[in-house]
């Protein structure tokens, strides 16, 4: 497991989880030992009596009360032994699949495939909160007199596209991908958060309500995973496909000066994400499946973009394996990140007690869990406004999103 974890090009200190576990071993053989020398003086209480043998009864009747006051003091010990190997166990991370690539960090990242031609302006491209503005579909002023910074205001069409593309992605994933849709909570409990991973490590990353009673979530992967928490699945049901839209709330700890202008990093943004809950065999098909229908909304909106497969060193804390969708953004003149498409394997499962029987007979084990966005909404409209944007500062639409916005094929400005 060290070698595993390794890969990450993160330390961990290995030493001293052993030594909690060792310290947790011993405790419980204090306790079971001295459990089992009660039953056994017990059992001697009965022929004693019988033999009029008070002197040798008393003397078991010490001797195991003695036991008892050591048990406590023992299992005292032992729970809080408990404790601190769980809450270790809790901050390790997932070990790398063997087919994620070794590498140390965003830069060793691999390649797959490209898709679509980058659009050849013959002009400067703008950014896309410069054109939103200009078109009167965005705010990002006001938007920070309401809330500060990091918030969007969409106005008009903008608005209209925002919603329109979040029925366009469910339509596609429920009618064309077979996903079930649901409509979970926005707030969560902390349990929630540590079944999928976000706690206790990532605790500075979310707003808390309540003084920690609930979470605001970051992500419907949250809620919607935890649907099945501590519950046994029927695995000749599987796979199940689930797609939630919910908004998502980040605190962005860490992020200061990154991707502070616009639509890329926000504290609300909405997102419409995909969740599967498959057996261990199958589940590696099932991420390229669900990779393929996040890559399909991109195609029919006729964004050009990129995945690329996660090295160890850049994996999130939960997955084993992770292809990144990454669309081209004119204005900054690279790809960026629209969807994360990941294989927990059987992590966030052993966290959230999720477990499933292949067959009615058979002893239950661990699912595995999948997600991915398909797609970060507020994204996708940093994507439309610049990769259509033309010459005089007009935004075309997609042509698959123009029923959704009643024939709208140009965003004019004025």
């Amino acid at each position: 497991m060290a070698g595993a974890l390794g890969r990450r090009g993160e330390i961990f200190d290995m030493d001293a989880l052993l030594a909690i576990d060792a310290r947790r071993r011993e405790l419980t053989n204090e306790v079971e030992s001295r459990v089992a020398e009660m039953r056994q003086g017990s059992k001697q209480i009965g022929p004693l009596k019988k033999q009029g043998d008070e002197d040798g009864v008393r003397a078991i009747l010490d001797t195991n009360e003695r036991l008892k006051e050591e048990i406590k003091t023992f299992e005292s010990a032992l729970g809080e032994a408990e404790q601190k190997f769980h809450q270790a166990m809790l901050l390790l991370p997932n070990t790398p699949n063997d087919s994620t690539p070794d590498g140390a960090g965003e830069k060793d990242n691999r390649l797959d495939r490209t898709w679509g031609e980058k659009p050849d302006f013959g002009f400067e491209p703008k950014a896309h909160d410069d054109l939103g503005e200009a078109l009167g579909i965005l705010d990002m002023k006001r938007a920070a007199k309401i809330a500060g910074a990091r918030f969007a205001l969409y106005r008009g069409a903008g608005a209209r596209m925002e919603r329109a593309l979040i029925n366009f992605m469910l339509d596609i994933h429920t009618t064309e991908h077979g996903y079930t849709e649901w409509l979970p909570p926005f707030m969560v409990n902390p349990q929630s958060l540590t079944g999928t991973g976000q706690l206790p490590k990532f605790e500075e990353d979310l707003f808390k309500v309540n003084d920690g009673q609930f979470y605001l979530i970051p992500t419907a992967e949250v809620p919607v995973t935890n649907i099945h928490r501590e519950e046994i699945l029927d695995g000749r049901e599987f796979p199940l496909k689930y797609v939630a839209h919910t908004p998502c709330f980040r605190s962005e700890a860490g992020s200061y000066g990154k991707d502070t202008r616009g639509l890329i990093r926000q504290h609300q943004f909405n997102k419409v994400e995909l969740v599967k809950f498959c057996l261990p065999e199958t589940s590696y098909d099932e991420l390229k499946s669900l990779t393929a229908n996040a890559e399909a909304i991109l195609q029919r909106l006729g964004l050009p973009y990129r995945v690329v497969t996660l090295c160890a060193g850049d994996l999130g804390f939960s997955a084993a394996k992770t292809y990144d969708l990454e669309v081209w953004v004119p204005s900054q003149d690279t790809y960026r990140e629209i969807s994360s498409c990941s294989n927990f394997e059987d992590f966030q499962a052993r966290r959230a007690q999720i477990r499933c029987r292949p067959e009615p007979k058979d002893k239950p084990g661990f699912v595995h869990t999948i997600n991915g966005s398909g797609l970060a909404v507020g994204r996708t409209v940093v994507a439309i406004l610049e990769n259509y944007q033309q010459k005089d500062g007009a935004v075309g639409i997609p042509e698959a999103l123009r029923a959704y916005m009643d024939g709208l094929e140009v965003i004019e400005p004025g």
